[in-house]
């Protein structure tokens, strides 16, 4: 019985700055947009401890309808200002609790080198199963939440950014 581990990736573009985009996703922003602009995509954010910086744990709570437990909490690991990169690990709930041993999600906002004032937001899942026979929780993964929420804070920063 072997590990299984991997990651999905998604890259999107975004017309601002990437410093611009990263003061959206830093530290407890990300959670005030959620809660502020897709409470029925996404769910709600509450702050369980912490100010945002590396430690802090928050708690997703999905939107009603949505399979499984209805919520997550998660721990912020990485909380890099100067790469523009935040990482957080479920703690419980989501997909520990569908039966994933370890799921961590990673945002890097990066320039985009070829177009100024532009940049890329890139969300990855990572996740492992600790045995094999765990295999068809696979089909359960979609990086579609990390996707919407780059698009609905991309819309919201190319928008606003310059009013």
């Amino acid at each position: 019985m072997g590990v299984i581990r991997g990651e999905i990736c998604h890259e999107f573009p975004v017309e601002a700055p990437a410093s611009v985009v990263w003061e959206s996703y830093r530290g407890l922003e990300l959670s005030r947009l959620v809660n502020e602009l897709m409470p029925h995509l996404v769910g709600t954010v509450e702050v369980v401890e912490g100010d945002g910086s590396a430690g802090t744990i928050v708690k997703l709570v999905f939107p009603p309808g949505t399979p499984g437990i209805g919520y997550l909490k998660e721990v912020f690991r990485i909380m890099d200002d100067e790469k523009r990169v935040k990482e957080s690990d479920t703690l419980e709930g989501g997909f520990l609790h569908l039966g994933f041993d370890h799921y961590t999600i990673r945002v890097e906002v990066i320039d985009n080198n070829t177009l100024p004032n532009h940049c890329i937001i890139r969300s990855t899942i990572k996740y492992e199963l600790e045995n094999d026979s765990k295999a068809h929780l696979l089909s359960q993964l979609s990086i579609q939440p990390l996707i919407t929420i780059a698009h609905v804070v991309g819309d919201y920063i190319v928008n606003n950014h310059n009013k």
